[in-house]
């Protein structure tokens, strides 16, 4: 068993387009949601989400590469740069061949969908871009981070709801630590603020149309990101040998399926993969001093994350952080996992909690520390990454402090 290190990080997402922003919007308990700046957005009843503003693709990407590139894909390659600059690895001969990528996306090209829909049905057209399948297929973002970087080895893109990211980067980790892979680029992204995409979630009515306030009794729903997170896993001795920083190491990974209902959680299962994290990491529940929860701020997530948590801490519980970054970013749905990895890495490295913003009242049903509203100095060394997915399908990473 060989150990795990995240030696790069990159992200874009509404609080920022890297990951020192993303940090500073983090410690500052700033709010990315706003109005949306979509096409058709006075026909949505929910106008609201974290976009990424500020971004223009042509400042990134030729007019050949964007012919290719959905913006999930786009986000994706950004924080990819971002993580393999910081990372300083560059893959040659062998260690391109046992080096992959894995990647978490639940929609993948749902701009070029909406896009190319409009086109067939609306404008009449009966031709469409001779790219549009490699273009909106889920694991373009995947093949295009493995062409850039020369990686060779295992490649794939994982497709679980809101847990894409968290079972992604859960099996970069699995592979490094089995000796099947040497180290992996992964995390997710996710492109869904386009207008089909916001009127399919208005259909499950469990959306905000005013902000996303987790574990508060006020909350109404929960609000729509957008961006990527990417990160450097790699093999902590190659890591050390070539003298890289390493951020924070991966200590342990769990699954589990509610087998319940496709869209209501289950207590169970989300304490099955907490405890599992707990167990697969070796670790003592008083060990873990912050999690990042799945917090989505509906009522159904809130309070079945609240008890799983309770259940699998007992009276530690209450000595426990836990907040909820997506009150800043939005729910970021397959990539979402991948961007709240970063308020675990800023709580080991730099020893600052993430706030839940928007908490306005306590809900007797979630009564754990949910750092309310502003960001909290703390020295923790283990922490947990909670993602709960509709289709009952869960995945708890575990942390370290690495000194």
């Amino acid at each position: 068993m060989y150990r795990v290190v995240i030696t790069g990080a990159g992200t874009i997402n509404a609080l920022g387009h890297d990951v020192p922003q993303t940090f500073e919007a983090f410690r500052e308990g700033r709010c990315g949601i706003g109005p949306l700046d979509i096409r058709d957005v006075d026909r949505l009843a929910v106008k609201i989400g974290g976009q990424v503003r500020g971004y223009d693709e042509a400042d990134h990407f030729n007019r050949q590469q964007i012919s290719l590139y959905d913006r999930f894909t786009q986000f994706t390659l950004l924080a990819a740069r971002q993580a393999m600059a910081q990372s300083g690895i560059e893959f040659s001969g062998e260690l391109a061949d046992r080096s992959g990528v894995v990647l978490g996306t639940s929609g993948g090209g749902l701009t070029t969908q909406d896009e190319n829909y409009r086109a067939v049905y609306e404008e009449g057209k009966n031709r469409v871009h001779p790219f549009i399948v490699p273009k909106l297929m889920n694991n373009a973002a995947t093949s295009h981070v493995s062409m850039e970087f020369n990686l060779r080895g295992p490649s794939f893109t994982v497709a679980t709801a809101c847990a894409s990211s968290n079972h992604a980067m859960g099996m970069a980790f699995q592979m490094i630590r089995s000796g099947m892979a040497r180290a992996m680029l992964t995390g997710g992204s996710e492109s869904m603020l386009v207008f089909g995409g916001v009127k399919a979630w208005e259909g499950l009515r469990v959306m905000s149309k005013d902000a996303c306030r987790p574990f508060s009794a006020t909350r109404n729903g929960m609000v729509q990101g957008e961006g990527a997170g990417v990160f450097v896993f790699e093999e902590y001795e190659h890591a050390k040998a070539r003298g890289a920083n390493i951020l924070a190491e991966v200590i342990g990974f769990s699954m589990s399926s509610d087998a319940s209902d496709i869209v209501m959680p289950s207590k169970q299962g989300a304490n099955r993969a907490i405890v599992g994290a707990m167990r697969d990491a070796q670790i003592n529940p008083s060990e873990v001093g912050y999690i990042n929860a799945h917090g989505t701020g509906t009522a159904a997530n809130d309070k079945t994350e609240s008890a799983a948590v309770a259940d699998a801490f007992g009276s530690h519980a209450d000595k426990l952080m836990m907040s909820s970054t997506k009150s800043m970013h939005g729910h970021l749905i397959g990539g979402t996992g991948a961007v709240e990895l970063l308020a675990c890495i800023m709580a080991l490295k730099d020893g600052v909690i993430a706030p839940t913003i928007g908490y306005e009242e306590p809900d007797p049903e979630c009564a754990l520390d949910v750092v309310p509203n502003e960001a909290r100095e703390a020295d923790v060394d283990v922490v947990l990454s909670n993602a709960f997915a509709f289709g009952g399908l869960n995945a708890v990473l575990a942390l370290r402090k690495v000194p």
